[in-house]
């Protein structure tokens, strides 16, 4: 038996009229008293501890050199005096002629301090410069842009060599509005054609260094020569990027290359080095002849480079800038002429 179907019908369901919703009764106004504030004790917040004060730390190693200077100072005075007076007791043109010989080197005493302090001034000038240079090219800074460019132009303003370049800013510097784009055309117009320079100089170096190093009996020889080679390389790099390399720009030239190698890790021998010496079958070279030599000259011309990246007045890109293999590839060329011949 099948069940009768039912014919499709439609039907309207009847939705609740709005007045039958029921609706929840609502409260009567009414007055609100006795509501109390509680306030908080500032004295139970617990505040954050006070960072501790730095204790002020004498430098005692400066007050010890200066005091020891003073008293050197004023005993050459006071010998100087002594002597002068001397020789005006046994004849009056003795005396006037040393009193001018001891003002003369006293002359010569002043100007000498103030090519240290010109040369100090020369190469804090620099780091300003590296770091307006830094903070343009990470941050976009126009105000630091137009330091930096501006700060080149008078540091380069009277030196022959440069004035091409400088033409050529001058010349391109108007049209340019971004900062970093005015730093890099700085750099390309005023500092890259120092760096072929650069790359000569330490090269020259490096290969004086193992040259000498092989040819020098006597180790103690060995380390004078390759000091004096590394003081003269530093002295030729500050010189090119602008600085006035005297004897105390110098001392701190040397100090900030070492920092600079202390934290870039550079007197360690890398993987890369040791697979490039091997790969060029250089490692019994190494023990032979000239490896002490190739060794004194690979850390030389990584001295060099740490020299450069610190004299430069415009940090250089990580894509340009030149690697150690380059430098080792002038050294091993020039073991193999020796080998030759």
């Amino acid at each position: 038996m099948t069940e009768d179907r039912r014919d499709p019908r439609a039907f309207v369901i009847d939705e609740p009229k709005p007045h039958e919703i029921a609706t929840a009764p609502r409260r009567k106004p009414r007055a609100i008293t006795g509501i109390t504030f509680e306030t908080s004790d500032e004295d139970n917040i617990v505040a954050p501890p006070a960072p501790l004060p730095v204790p002020r730390r004498w430098r005692w190693g400066m007050i010890l050199g200066g005091a020891l200077l003073s008293l050197v100072t004023m005993w050459a005075g006071l010998a100087i005096t002594q002597l002068v007076e001397e020789f005006f007791t046994r004849s009056p043109y003795l005396g006037w002629l040393a009193l001018a010989v001891a003002g003369l080197a006293g002359l010569a005493a002043v100007a000498i301090i103030l090519r240290e302090v010109i040369a100090l001034a020369r190469l804090r000038r620099i780091e300003h410069i590296q770091a307006d240079a830094a903070h343009t090219l990470n941050t976009d800074d126009p105000a630091a842009g137009a330091r930096t460019v501006a700060e080149l132009r008078r540091l380069y303003a009277g030196r022959p060599d440069q004035q091409w370049g400088l033409q050529n800013l001058a010349r391109h510097d108007a049209d340019i509005m971004d900062p970093r784009d005015r730093v890099r055309l700085a750099d390309r117009c005023l500092i890259e054609p120092r760096d072929e320079d650069a790359h000569r100089i330490i090269a020259r170096a490096a290969r004086r260094v193992t040259l000498l190093t092989t040819v020098t009996p006597a180790a103690a020889l060995d380390i004078l020569f390759v000091a004096a080679q590394n003081i003269r390389m530093l002295r030729e790099l500050a010189t090119l990027y602008g600085g006035r390399p005297s004897a105390l720009a110098t001392i701190r030239l040397a100090r900030m290359v070492v920092g600079h190698l202390a934290v870039t890790g550079g007197l360690a021998l890398s993987d890369n080095l040791l697979q490039h010496v091997v790969g060029k079958g250089l490692l019994g070279r190494l023990s032979a002849r000239f490896g002490e030599g190739a060794v004194n000259g690979i850390l030389t011309a990584r001295i060099g480079l740490a020299a450069r990246d610190v004299c430069r007045p415009i940090p250089q890109d990580l894509s340009a800038r030149e690697t150690l293999g380059s430098l080792m590839r002038e050294l091993v060329s020039m073991n193999d002429d020796k080998d030759a011949t």
